[in-house]
């Protein structure tokens, strides 16, 4: 089932023409990967798919963006982002315990039973990969937890809202092996239950955990396919080229 499809899809900043003609589908409970050299678009077809792209003064875009069928446009800003959820690449945690950043966006939906609130919490941290590190100190502040620990944080916060689509925007990209690995394994979890669109400049975790991989650049899709083959046989010399990191 394809979860999200963009079909002739052209985003402009100001004079700059981002993305080009992009045409791309994403399916229900895949992990797609998206990578491609600095400027490439790669983040700006990332933020195209909860409209955090609206923001930017100069921002319009022309072709179709759906949502489960439906144009992005005609869905409300925030019941679109309570579905697709995004990481971003520097973790970025509130000023509260560990319990109330999970808590946080929970209590801005109108849950406000403790027990209930309790339960979202753990089923969080533990899709996250980080419940049994914290479950003894959820009270304490979420700034004392290390750089791997607060970003499984964040992605347990997105989690608690429940979406439909997780957005990683370069979600390893400050953190050290192990804790890239547990961020890996909490995504190749994930899918089960998730859409993901991983966004990364590391081609070696693309390859990882990706069941297809997108390739951009200069605002281009050149090549979209089963990652395995990406990784073995390209179809387009440029993306061979930047698997071997010839350029990027």
């Amino acid at each position: 089932m394809v979860k999200l499809n963009a079909r002739n899809l052209n985003i402009w900043f100001g004079q700059i023409h981002a993305l080009k003609s992009v045409n791309i589908e994403v399916e229900a409970n895949e992990i797609l990967s998206v990578i491609g050299p600095s400027n490439s678009g790669k983040t700006s077809f990332l933020r195209m798919l909860n409209r955090l792209n609206d923001l930017y003064p100069g921002f319009k875009m022309s072709g179709s963006l759906e949502f489960d069928q439906e144009d992005i446009r005609k869905i409300d800003i925030e019941v679109l982002r309570k579905k697709v959820g995004m990481v971003f690449a520097l973790p970025l945690p509130l000023p509260l315990s560990i319990f109330e950043n999970v808590a946080y966006g929970v209590r801005m939906h109108g849950e406000n039973n403790r027990g209930r609130i309790s339960g979202i919490v753990e089923r969080s941290l533990k899709q996250a990969y980080l419940w049994d590190e914290v479950k003894d100190r959820l009270d304490v502040s979420a700034f004392k937890l290390s750089g791997g620990q607060q970003q499984r944080l964040c992605i347990a916060r997105t989690l608690a809202v429940e979406p439909e689509v997780i957005l990683f925007d370069e979600p390893c990209s400050g953190l050290d092996p192990i804790s890239t690995a547990k961020v890996e394994e909490a995504m190749l979890k994930l899918k089960k239950d998730y859409t993901i669109v991983l966004v990364t400049n590391n081609v070696k975790q693309a390859a990882r955990v990706g069941d297809r991989t997108a390739f951009f650049l200069s605002g281009e899709l050149i090549e979209l396919d089963k990652t395995e083959k990406m990784f073995t046989a390209p179809s387009d010399q440029r993306t061979d080229g930047y698997i071997r990191g010839k350029f990027g």
